[in-house]
């Protein structure tokens, strides 16, 4: 089962609210704050959809670049040994740290995937 709901690029949480029998969410993974609800799955399927819409439309009302999810960067701090052992591995094999990185978190994604 999953917990994200996806429309447009965006993500968006889902969780249920027993004190006020809504089920809520809001987009994930970005600064700007967008919430929605519904009575029902279908309905917070829905809702969800009109916050994308309505927060894109916002922004282009307001003349300002939407922000988007999961852009591709992200800082990792792997601790001094670790950052030293990458690095030397990298140079010695001519390559960058980004794509040393970038195919260990694949390599390891990949494997986890088909435990799952």
């Amino acid at each position: 089962m999953s917990t994200m709901l996806e429309y447009k690029g965006y993500l968006g949480s889902v969780e249920f609210s027993d004190e006020d029998e809504v089920f809520h969410g809001r987009l994930e993974f970005i600064r700007d704050l967008v919430t929605y609800e519904g009575v029902d799955a279908k309905g917070l399927k829905a809702s969800f959809r009109e916050a994308v819409d309505d927060y894109l439309a916002l922004c282009e009302a307001e003349g300002r670049k939407p922000d988007m999810p999961l852009k591709g960067s992200f800082n990792v701090r792997p601790g001094r040994d670790l950052h030293r052992r990458a690095m030397l591995f990298a140079v010695r094999r001519g390559l960058n740290l980004n794509t040393v990185v970038s195919d260990a978190l694949r390599r390891y994604l990949d494997r986890e995937d088909k435990v799952a």
